[in-house]
């Protein structure tokens, strides 16, 4: 039986913003704040962009249960025709898709119906777009037992996807926590579940950008999707309750703490990526002074698996300089040398090790 989903903003909001969900809010905000804080320390943001959103896009996928590693995602990234892995390259396409919504977003402080339409293209690869024929369910992946009926026809999908983004560039429709009304969104997306794929991984796209939109961040680095993938029977089982019930307390509960959680956890990753950005510095300057450039810093940052052709376009140096820069850092022990096809790639092994360990 199809579920009949009402436009937003909810009637009752008011009733739902209760002491315990507006003191988990303030806490959440707090965190977010100090998150906004650490990543303006480093001076290029696409460090944090590249290595955090990756950690985004990894998890988001493993919802899905498109499952890589670390070592997969950045093999891929090198771009080496030996080299292919599919769940990867799904990964990348995720990164692609965040990455192409954040420079729309970051430029309008909008989210449209296009936008998402654009993004969820990027994340599958192809144009089938706002699903048009009937016989949507979604199922308990255990029991196969239907558990939601999202709408069937077109026009009814269309017209509460207007009403979402209404809802989310409009702030005189509602007063709400902003906080509250990213979960209310998500909610909304995911029963919508408007594409015939990528749902799951467009709509936790859209909490990040919503955060952007309404300056809660300044870069999409939120690592939220850790979060639900750490407790993912949690996060399916409220958002059933809440179309089952209609009680969103615990729904919202369980969203803003993990905004919470994930900004503190963001914290320390950001946090570790100076300190250890600041270690390369210093060796490098000590020890090859003559070497250092800012923009060799940023490489192996950017590029946890770098090679020869990255340090080149990234300092415009020759084919032997960037070799002798590499094998230089390898001495060093800064970077270690692997080998790929007949491919040398060099890894940032420190750097890799914060997001494995």
């Amino acid at each position: 039986m199809e579920t009949k989903l009402s436009h937003l903003p909810l009637p009752n909001i008011a009733s739902w913003e209760t002491r315990a969900v507006l003191k988990s809010c303030a806490e959440a905000h707090r965190h977010l704040a100090e998150l906004k804080g650490k990543t303006a320390r480093i001076p290029n943001e696409e460090i944090l962009i590249n290595t955090l959103a990756l950690q985004e896009a990894k998890d988001s996928s493993a919802i899905e249960n498109i499952i890589t590693t670390q070592d997969e995602l950045y093999k891929e990234a090198l771009a080496i025709e030996s080299y292919g892995n599919a769940a990867a390259k799904a990964v990348r396409n995720y990164v692609a898709a965040l990455k192409h919504g954040f420079a729309l977003v970051r430029q309008s402080k909008l989210i449209r119906l296009d936008d998402l339409i654009q993004m969820q293209q990027i994340i599958e690869s192809n144009r089938a777009g706002v699903r048009k024929l009937p016989g949507t369910v979604l199922r308990n992946q255990t029991t196969g037992e239907v558990v939601h009926t999202p709408p069937q026809h077109h026009d009814e999908i269309l017209s509460l996807l207007n009403n979402l983004t209404a809802y989310i560039n409009d702030s005189t429709l509602c007063d709400a926590d902003p906080l509250v009304k990213m979960a209310l969104i998500h909610h909304q997306f995911e029963s919508i579940h408007p594409f015939y794929d990528g749902n799951g991984r467009t709509g936790r796209i859209l909490n990040i950008l919503y955060l952007v939109a309404h300056d809660l961040l300044d870069l999409p680095v939120l690592y939220l999707s850790r979060y639900i993938t750490q407790n993912k029977a949690i996060y399916y089982q409220e958002l059933q309750n809440a179309r089952r019930t209609g009680q969103w307390e615990p729904w919202l509960l369980y969203m803003v703490k993990g905004v919470s959680v994930t900004a503190q956890h963001t914290m320390q990753l950001v946090e570790q990526i100076n300190t250890l950005m600041e270690s390369f510095k210093h060796t490098v300057r000590t020890e090859q002074p003559k070497m250092y450039r800012h923009e060799l810093i940023n490489n192996l940052f950017n590029h946890p698996y770098t090679k020869i052709e990255f340090v080149m376009q990234d300092l415009e140096v020759s084919r032997l300089t960037a070799s002798k820069y590499l094998d230089q850092l390898v001495n060093m022990k800064l970077l270690k040398k692997e080998k790929l096809g007949r491919t040398n790639y060099y890894i940032n092994h420190a750097l890799f090790n914060l997001f494995t360990g």
